[in-house]
């Protein structure tokens, strides 16, 4: 779970999106909410929406009732030391985080989702910055090389979290979870000392 200090029982956000010149209207904020029974209906409907952006590069098909299969996702509201976190803008669910520990002591970034009405519009932007920032140490995320919007976006978010201290090496997929997929690209990065730019 993301650290009381920054994301526990309360919200955090920072406000994103703008405000056109003259008007009285505030930006929405974009906050982390931890996903507790009453909100894990809303980030299972969303991991389905995931499921299918992520048909695209690793080839999943929708079951025979039209869902997508994501057998994993109970581990992230259910095990310990993994955690669901609900991205909103403003009071809209606006996507969601997936974290799990790492051998050696790393967090993950397991999965990671903005609805699309709400991309290159600086809410995926903020809500990774602030999971980033809330959890000093090391970190570890990983996205498909042919997905070339997530490469340069993560790519954005560690050198903002942690300037050009930050490194990319390609590591394979377990066949565990997905058989006979290419490569994950990840970053590595630790926020403990960051040197944003």
């Amino acid at each position: 779970m993301v650290s009381s200090e920054t994301v526990g029982a309360e919200t955090v956000g920072v406000e994103s999106g703008s405000v056109e010149s003259g008007s009285t209207e505030r930006p929405a904020r974009t906050t982390l909410l931890p996903v507790g029974p009453q909100l894990r209906p809303v980030v299972e409907r969303l991991a389905q929406l995931y499921r299918h952006d992520m048909s695209e590069f690793l080839g999943y098909l929708p079951s025979p009732d039209g869902t997508f299969e994501f057998g994993r996702l109970p581990l992230f509201f259910d095990e310990p030391g993994r955690s669901a976190l609900l991205i909103r803008y403003g009071s809209a669910p606006a996507g969601f985080v997936l974290t799990r520990p790492m051998p050696g002591g790393a967090t993950s970034i397991s999965a990671f989702f903005v609805v699309r009405a709400l991309r290159r519009r600086g809410v995926g932007r903020e809500a990774a910055l602030q999971l980033l920032r809330s959890r000093p140490g090391a970190w570890a995320i990983a996205f498909q090389p042919a997905n070339a919007g997530a490469a340069r976006f993560w790519r954005g978010v560690a050198t903002a979290a942690v300037g050009s201290d930050w490194r990319e090496e390609s590591r394979p997929v377990p066949a565990s979870v997905t058989a006979n997929a290419p490569d994950d690209q990840w970053i590595l990065l630790d926020t403990e000392s960051p040197s944003p730019r």
